[in-house]
C-alpha cells in the first residue's frame, strides 16, 4: 500500500473548502453517506486530481455477536470499487444487538460501543474480521474506538487486544490518537503503553480529532479543535514510526476554511517534528501483502456458536440498559452507563434533526426536550427516517403542540413524508404503483 500522506475527512458542509486546501493528499468519506451511482461532484473532482478517497464504514458492527451482514459488506465493497479506493476501514465496535439468537427484539445503538476485551470476545471479532476481509476487494483496516466504560472481567489491555487481532487476522490498524487520549481520561489507560504494544508494521493510517472534557469525562465530539494532549499522543506515535497517513476528522460545528487548514498544518508539523528523533530502523511502515481469502483462519481459537450466544446475551443486556431503560448488567459502572445513555439519546435527536431539519423548524425550542421525552424507553429499531416519522406521530398523538398552526404543520409534514399524500383518496394511483412494482419485479 502506497503512502497516503496528510488528509482530512470529507463532509458535504466543507466540500468546497477541502477542494481548495493546499497540501491535501487524500480524503476519507463516511461510507454509508455516499451512493456509488451518484457520487458527489466534489469527490469526483478530487479523485480526478489524484487525491485518494477512502470509505470509512460505521455500520458493520464487526465486534457484534453476529457474523457480518452480507448486504452491508457488499455495499461497502461497492463503494470501495466506485471510489477506486486503496483500502476500506471500519471500527472495532458493536452497534446493534438482540434478535433471533437472544429471542428478543433487535436494538440499534446509533453509536459505536466497546467490545469486551476477553479471549472469547477476541475470537468472535477475529472471525468476523476474516469474513469481511474475504468479501472486500481491497485491504481492510479497523479502528480503535473511544469508550466511556469498560466491560467487567476484561483479560487484555487495549494494546494487547489490538496486537492479537492484527497478528491473528493480518488486518491493518487505523489508530485514532484522540480515542487513545479519551480512554486515558475516562478509563486511566496509558496511551504510551498502548502504542508500545501495537504491531506498528500493521499501521494503515492515523485519525486525529478534537473533543472536550466535562465533569471528569472526555467527550470525543469531533466538533472542537484538536487539543494539545491529543497532539502529544500523535507525537508519541510519530516518534516510534512514520505513519503512512494522518487525517483530521471534523464532523460538526465546522470552523472557517482557514482554521481547518491551520489544524491540518499543525498536525503535519507535529508528525514532522516528532519524526526527527525517530530511530531509523523500521521508520518507514511497509504493510505486508494482503492475506489471501481464508488466510490466517486457523490462527488462534475459533469462536463457536456458544461463545457467540454468550456475547449476544451480554451485548443485548448492555444495549437494552442504554437505550430501553432496563437495569444495568452486573459489574458495569452504573454512573458511566447513565452518562452514555444520555449521550446516545442526545446524539439520536441530533441525527434526526439533521435528516429532518423541518421538525426542529416546526417545533422550535421545544424540539429537543420533546425528543428526549419521546426517546426515553423507546429504542431505535427501524433506522433514523422511521424514528423521525414515529417521533412526529407520537408528538401529534401524545403531546400535541398548543398552537394550531404548529399542529397543522407537523401533521402535514408527517403525511407527506409517510407517503400518504400521494395515495389517500386516489385508488388509481395506488393501483398504478402496485402494477408498476409488479412489472419491474420489485
Amino acid at each position: 500500500m502506497e503512502r497516503l500522506g496528510t488528509g482530512i475527512g470529507w463532509r458535504p458542509a466543507i466540500a468546497e473548502a477541502v477542494e481548495a486546501m493546499a497540501g491535501i493528499e487524500w480524503v476519507e468519506v463516511v461510507a454509508e453517506n455516499v451512493c456509488p451511482g451518484h457520487l458527489p461532484d466534489s469527490l469526483l473532482r478530487l479523485r480526478e486530481r489524484g487525491v485518494a478517497v477512502v470509505p470509512h464504514g460505521v455500520g458493520l458492527g464487526l465486534g457484534g455477536a453476529e457474523r457480518p451482514d452480507p448486504v452491508r459488506l457488499a455495499a461497502l465493497a461497492e463503494r470501495a470499487e466506485a471510489l477506486r479506493s486503496p483500502l476500506v476501514t471500519e471500527h472495532i465496535a458493536f452497534v446493534r444487538a438482540g434478535g433471533e439468537r437472544t429471542a428478543s427484539r433487535g436494538l440499534e445503538a446509533g453509536h459505536l460501543l466497546p467490545v469486551p476485551r476477553t479471549r472469547e470476545g477476541l475470537a468472535v471479532l477475529c472471525e468476523n474480521v476474516r469474513i469481511a476481509q474475504d468479501q472486500l476487494p481491497v485491504p481492510l483496516a479497523v479502528e480503535n474506538i473511544a469508550a466511556l466504560f469498560s466491560w467487567p472481567g476484561e483479560e487484555l489491555t487495549e494494546g494487547q487486544f489490538l496486537y492479537e487481532l492484527a497478528d491473528r487476522t493480518g488486518v491493518r490498524l487505523l489508530i485514532d490518537v484522540a480515542n487513545l487520549h479519551t480512554n486515558h481520561v475516562n478509563q486511566g489507560e496509558d496511551p504510551a503503553a498502548a502504542l508500545d504494544a501495537l504491531p506498528l508494521e500493521a499501521l494503515a493510517y492515523v485519525h486525529v480529532a478534537g473533543g472536550f472534557e466535562r465533569d471528569g469525562v472526555w467527550h470525543d465530539s469531533h466538533a472542537h479543535p484538536v487539543p494539545e494532549p491529543v497532539l502529544a499522543v500523535l507525537a508519541e506515535l510519530a516518534s516510534r514510526v512514520r505513519p503512512p497517513g494522518v487525517l483530521l476528522e471534523r464532523d460538526e460545528r465546522f470552523p472557517s476554511a482557514a482554521e481547518l487548514e491551520a489544524e491540518v498544518a499543525k498536525i503535519r508539523r507535529t508528525v514532522a517534528v516528532a519524526g526527527r528523533d525517530r530511530v531509523p530502523v523500521g521508520a518507514e511502515v511497509r504493510p505486508g501483502p494482503v492475506p489471501a481469502p481464508g488466510a490466517g483462519a486457523a490462527t488462534g481459537p475459533v469462536a463457536d456458536e456458544a461463545a457467540r450466544t454468550r456475547l449476544a446475551l451480554g451485548q443485548t443486556a448492555l444495549l437494552s440498559a442504554l437505550v430501553a431503560g432496563t437495569p444495568a448488567p452486573e459489574g458495569f459502572d452504573r454512573g458511566r452507563l447513565r452518562v452514555q445513555s444520555r449521550m446516545l439519546t442526545a446524539k439520536r435527536g441530533s441525527v434526526v434533526a439533521s435528516l429532518a431539519p423541518e421538525l426542529e423548524q416546526i417545533l422550535g425550542d421545544t424540539y429537543r426536550p420533546r425528543f428526549l421525552r419521546y426517546a426515553a424507553g423507546r429504542p431505535l429499531t427501524g433506522g433514523y427516517r422511521a424514528d423521525a416519522l414515529a417521533f412526529a406521530l407520537h408528538t401529534l398523538r401524545e403531546e400535541p403542540p398548543a398552537e394550531r398552526a404548529v399542529r397543522r404543520a407537523l401533521r402535514d409534514w408527517w403525511i407527506e413524508r409517510s407517503g400518504r399524500a400521494s395515495l389517500v383518496g386516489r385508488p388509481w394511483a395506488r393501483w398504478a404503483r402496485v402494477a408498476r412494482f409488479a412489472l419491474l419485479g420489485r
